[in-house]
């Protein structure tokens, strides 16, 4: 294909600065981006803050690499966006159950948006503090450190083609060790099975791994050592957020723990140093407006909007809408181990300070759920149609859909369930069902918060939100009826970004504190909750019987 760029040689064209006629586009796919204001300089005041006077610039940038798109944003000091540019990638399924990206198009793509944000807002490299990352977890990627090039495909989060992996663990015996090491549960899920399905199944992976050639790391460490020099020395790193979704890394040490990699047969040394969230992982020197640019803070996705919220003191949680949805609870420097189907993962560290832990109930499909209504089943047109279509009717009429794809995630860790459609009759129209789909998002998050106030002995006061399933209004009066305590949307919803900046921020000084950070969060609307106990326990132990009907179909 015309688009199979090698990364060495498209990171020799990187080596200029890109104007916008030069921007590539993507599968017919340009970038997108809104008109940017100017970043104020060193000593400038901004409107409603105090003036900085550190010795950095006035702008932080993100990057987000997600699911579905990689897009960059810069922040000023008040935590506002003052541009974006934005590219969706492939999503590739070449059978039932697997998902791949493709990983070169993953640095081409985050090369694009970061330098044509700041080529739009005509800044330089001098002019931005910190760069900072965040990533779709899990998602495994090996590639040749002589090419620099990936020996595969990336298999992405969602990707379940390694159950027999996960399956022969179990039957060993290994379950338990995993789990008390990691927190995590073995599961498709986590990036140990998908880096062993990378090598064994590409031709000559484990001799070129034995003899030093490979890297392996989840999609930050990938383009962490591109943006640092890539075969001119980039760096091979990721943080402690990154590693803890691995099922490798030892979430009291923070460090890889070498029975576990024998166990999943992945070879230690591939494997990224491990650094805190809040850290200099290196300076960008693959692209010409970034030059010199420390990479300040690396931060997976969920736990990066966990910090956009600013929700870390214990028993502050926030919930994430986006491709999946994505549930965390702080729980501090304290370990919390769950009882009842959520992940203890590592929530963020900084440089020089103890680390920060929290409960997660991650759900495989919620927004998914949206886009296979609009392209497989077609009942949409767009997306942003969803709502308006269930709000024209009072109801589901009975119907639950319960979209267990790739099986169900937390609470319920059943891979042998598959999505069902339940509660049909002539009286159904498409509006029931898309109406019964979108109580679906709400149900899978009631269940994880329900798990959670069970693991932590408290329940959750109310839920900020954030993604781009938030701007619907409905879908947030469901979410507060359902789950029976308020949702708290904020003015900026898509926090992922911001967490990155949040943690780039505070390494350089940009940001002093969590307090400074808490001034910059804001409430856009709190939604209260207002459905009735009986109506709410009728519609509640509907779900709970389609969850049932879905179970143990394959």
């Amino acid at each position: 294909m015309a688009e199979a760029i090698r990364v060495a040689d498209f990171n020799r064209r990187l080596r200029f600065s890109l104007t916008p006629e030069h921007v590539l586009f993507l599968h017919g796919s340009p970038v997108v981006s809104f008109a940017p204001r100017q970043c104020p300089r060193i000593g400038q005041e901004r409107k409603g803050s105090a003036k900085y006077t550190g010795n950095v610039a006035n702008c932080v940038v993100a990057l987000d690499s997600g699911t579905t798109s990689t897009r960059a944003v810069i922040f000023d000091h008040d935590g506002i966006a003052i541009g974006s540019a934005q590219i969706p990638h492939e999503q590739i399924f070449p059978q039932p159950g697997w998902v791949e990206h493709d990983a070169a198009e993953l640095w081409r793509n985050a090369s694009i948006v970061l330098d044509r944000v700041v080529t739009e807002a005509g800044l330089a490299p001098g002019d931005i503090a910190a760069l900072g990352i965040t990533n779709q977890r899990e998602t495994a990627i090996v590639w040749n450190v002589v090419t620099g090039i990936p020996i595969a495909n990336a298999i992405v989060w969602q990707d379940t083609r390694t159950q027999s992996r996960i399956d022969a663990l179990e039957a060993s015996g290994c379950g338990e060790l995993f789990t008390f090491a990691t927190g995590l549960p073995l599961a498709t899920y986590f990036s140990a099975t998908k880096f062993a399905e990378i090598l064994d199944q590409t031709p000559g992976a484990r001799e070129a791994a034995s003899q030093g050639e490979l890297r392996a790391g989840t999609v930050d460490s990938w383009l962490l050592w591109n943006l640092t020099g890539g075969l001119n020395g980039g760096v091979h790193a990721t943080d402690v957020t990154n590693a803890s979704r691995t099922l490798l890394m030892d979430i009291e040490t923070l460090s890889w723990r070498a029975d576990l990699c024998d166990l999943a047969e992945v070879p230690l040394d591939i494997l990224p140093g491990i650094r805190p969230s809040g850290s200099i992982f290196g300076l960008v020197s693959m692209i010409d407006t970034y030059v010199g640019v420390p990479i300040a803070g690396i931060v997976g996705d969920q736990q990066a909007a966990t910090l956009g919220h600013v929700a870390t003191r214990p028993g502050e949680a926030k919930n994430t809408y986006g491709t999946g949805n994505f549930l965390m609870v702080a729980t501090g420097n304290e370990i919390v181990r769950s009882a009842h189907g959520l992940l203890t993962t590592v929530a963020f560290q900084r440089e020089g300070e103890p680390v920060h832990y929290a409960l997660e109930g991650s759900i495989a499909v919620t927004g998914s759920l949206v886009q296979w209504l609009r392209d497989n089943i077609g009942i949409i047109d767009s997306s942003a149609e969803i709502e308006a279509l269930a709000a024209s009717v009072p109801d589901a009429g009975g119907v639950v859909v319960v979209p267990a794809f790739s099986g169900l995630f937390a609470p319920y860790w059943r891979a042998d369930a598959r999505g069902i459609i339940a509660g049909l009759t002539r009286f159904t129209t498409k509006a029931h069902i898309a109406r019964a789909a979108l109580e679906s998002v709400a149900f899978q998050t009631r269940d994880v918060i329900r798990a959670a106030a069970a693991d932590s002995g408290t329940p959750l006061s109310e839920l900020r939100v954030d993604g781009g399933m938030v701007r619907n209004d409905l879908l947030m009066q469901m979410q507060a009826d359902i789950a029976g305590i308020p949702v708290v949307r904020p003015v900026v919803t898509e926090t992922t970004a911001m967490g990155a900046a949040f943690a780039a921020g505070l390494t350089v000084g940009f940001w002093v504190d969590e307090d400074e950070l808490r001034a910059v969060w804001r409430e856009d609307r709190r939604f209260e909750p207002t459905m009735s106990e009986p109506d709410r326990a009728h519609i509640i132990a509907e779900w709970d019987k389609g969850v049932e009907r879905s179970l143990g179909w394959v």
